[in-house]
């Protein structure tokens, strides 16, 4: 048995008992053993060492459809397909575009070849997103349409543009609008942000070669999976944000508890009680001030 949790020292003062703090040592080492089984299964997970490198398009693909979401470079605890790659950088000291894998950095836009998209939920950076996820992120990104259409006129014109004509190239889109380059530009950047609508790189015939340019679609245009009933204006968006979440925390394998509110645009939609209730609803537990899945 376990002497008292308290005794009065010599001084007058409650102090904590040497089997109390003996219990709080150890649950402390338990604690810390546990975070360090999770960060080694994270490693193995995501790819974070050199020998799990990603040696083909088909592997960066098995690797998406296994994690759910990417992002292209390391930012976050969430999964990175270039880290995965384990390659030198196109450009040994350099900067943005230069510290990509030298040969490897086209699989992230190869991947929409094959159905998958490319959104710029993660705080206005791309994410790459499996088509399970994407039905995750499905019933926020139909909320932000019917939300930014009714916060802002232009917003609203260019996203009932898109509707009529379907997905467009940006000249076609500011010749059909009158607008300038850096106007369409401004416009685009917060709906981009918010998963309103989504941006596909592509090659145009410009004369006797090519261009390169992008094509811009809302939501509910690119994305062609299940949609879940009840999802319209009505739907929950708060809701779809924390299942979101947990796919999220999922594809980490545990990340820092402070840095799960950073990673998606949707401030507005998050509670400071949403990670406690996922905690209290068995769905996310925390360890040494990192969460990781329950189960």
């Amino acid at each position: 048995m376990l002497e008292s949790t308290a005794k009065l020292g010599e001084d007058g003062i409650v102090t904590e008992s040497r089997s109390a703090a003996s219990v709080s040592a150890r649950a402390q080492q338990s604690s810390t053993a546990g975070l360090a089984k999770l960060n080694a299964r994270r490693a193995f997970e995501c790819r974070l060492t050199a020998d799990r490198a990603l040696a083909s398009l088909d592997e960066a693909e098995a690797f998406l459809r296994d994690r759910g979401m990417l992002t292209r470079t390391t930012d976050s605890a969430l999964p990175s397909l270039y880290e995965a790659c384990h390659e030198d950088p196109y450009q040994e000291g350099g900067q943005g575009f230069a510290t990509w894998p030298a040969t490897k950095w086209p699989w992230f836009g190869d991947l929409t070849e094959r159905g998958y998209l490319i959104v710029g939920i993660h705080r206005g950076k791309n994410l790459l997103l499996s088509s399970e996820v994407a039905g995750l992120v499905d019933p926020i990104c139909r909320a932000e349409i019917e939300r930014m259409r009714a916060a802002d006129r232009d917003w609203r014109r260019l996203l009932d543009h898109l509707a009529d004509a379907g997905p467009s190239y940006l000249d076609d889109i500011r010749l059909e609008l009158g607008l300038k380059r850096q106007e369409l530009k401004s416009l685009r950047a917060p709906l981009e942000r918010c998963g309103a609508i989504v941006a596909r790189s592509a090659e145009v015939t410009a004369g006797e070669g090519h261009q390169h340019t992008s094509e811009l679609a809302r939501w509910d245009q690119v994305y062609v999976g299940p949609v879940k009933p009840g999802t319209d204006a009505a739907a929950d968006p708060a809701q779809a944000l924390a299942d979101l979440v947990v796919a999220a925390v999922g594809a980490a394998i545990v990340a820092p508890e402070a840095e799960l509110r950073r990673w998606f645009s949707w401030q507005w939609y998050w509670s400071a009680a949403l990670v406690d209730d996922l905690v209290r609803h068995a769905r996310l537990r925390r360890v040494n001030g990192h969460v990781t899945v329950s189960g």
